[in-house]
């Protein structure tokens, strides 16, 4: 099954602000949290820095390009944006909800983004102006051409000849988000990594019973 979208924005924006924080000139960081989640590999810190995109006022972007981007991130389309993950188009306008963030209405005149507003998921109404945005992921598992390719290399290695009747291995090749698949993570980046590689300089202290749950864990 799909994991929580809620669950799945809030694992994005934190992964990626971690990534994209200075760790010299920032300001000082506690992160508490589980020793599962400390093991559990995630994807590596450089794969949200390539994905991530500002957009601004008077930026020149295809509208069409930036729609199949969000698709290759994990968005989905829908009529009516109104939870995490979803993106809507309109005649030239754009409606997105990125993880760890508000609704944000993108209003292009042909290859120009007019403006960047937030608005109300409920009533749908346009509420303030903003400067721009940072685009970022939706899933963890990214459907890009190289990611696809990665994905049917190793499937393949692992299960030998892909019969014509598997849906997951159709749905990836050709770029749809299938049910479940953020389970197969493995194969879609070239290596994995923990927590302690988005912050490789943090001191950390355990807890006392610590070292039964990882045992536990592995």
């Amino acid at each position: 099954v799909d994991p929580n979208a809620e669950i799945v924005a809030r694992r994005v924006s934190t992964l990626a602000e971690l990534a994209g924080r200075d760790s010299k000139g920032g300001k000082p960081l506690i992160v508490l949290t589980t020793i599962n989640a400390v093991l559990q590999r995630v994807p590596p810190h450089d794969f949200f820095a390539a994905s991530m995109q500002r957009l601004a006022p008077g930026n020149v972007v295809s509208m069409a390009s930036l729609v199949e981007r969000l698709e290759s991130l994990g968005y989905g389309r829908a009529g009516t944006v109104t939870d995490p993950g979803q993106c809507a188009v309109r005649g030239g306008i754009l409606d997105l909800y990125p993880p760890g963030g508000q609704p944000i209405r993108l209003d292009f005149f042909g290859d120009s983004l007019e403006s960047v507003r937030a608005f109300d998921p409920e009533t749908q109404r346009t509420q303030a102006r903003l400067d721009g945005m940072t685009l970022l992921p939706m899933s963890e598992t990214p459907l890009d051409m190289e990611a696809r390719k990665r994905f049917r290399a190793r499937y393949v290695a692992l299960f030998g000849a892909v019969r014509s009747d598997d849906p997951l291995y159709e749905s990836i090749s050709a770029g749809r988000q299938h049910q479940g698949m953020e389970h197969w993570l493995p194969l879609f980046h070239d290596h994995l990594e923990t927590l302690f590689d988005y912050l490789p300089d943090a001191l950390v202290s355990f807890d006392p019973l610590v070292e039964d749950a990882r045992a536990k864990r592995l």
